[in-house]
């Protein structure tokens, strides 16, 4: 009886007191660490739309990519390049409009004083 008991404290030290312990340092991680993200606020939007922004661009320049690569092994260089300045327009005015209106302010002083 007495090595029966012996064999399951065993056991517990083994597998189940690694776990317990992990469990203690996650739980004391979460309590140090958790003032600091309740203090940066609740900004799910600002998150969200600097994550689709991020989802959108290497979509974009993943499929600009791919259409580049068609031209290329085509052999249509002119075209390519014609395509690439394209892409450039459209991104730049796609995925920094502030920089756009800015842009065209300065042209609009620049032409009307």
């Amino acid at each position: 009886m007495n090595r029966q008991v012996c064999a399951r404290w065993r056991w517990l030290a083994r597998h189940v007191m690694p776990l317990v312990g992990a469990m203690v340092v996650a739980v004391a991680g979460l309590l140090v660490s958790a003032p600091a993200a309740w203090a940066s606020g609740n900004d799910v939007g600002a998150n969200l739309s600097s994550l689709l922004e991020k989802y959108a661009t290497e979509l974009y320049g993943g499929i600009v990519a791919v259409v580049s690569l068609i031209f290329l092994l085509n052999r249509r260089y002119t075209e390519l390049a014609i395509f690439l300045l394209a892409a450039i327009v459209v991104a730049w005015m796609v995925f920094a409009p502030g920089e756009i209106g800015s842009a065209a302010q300065a042209i609009g002083k620049s032409i009307f004083g």
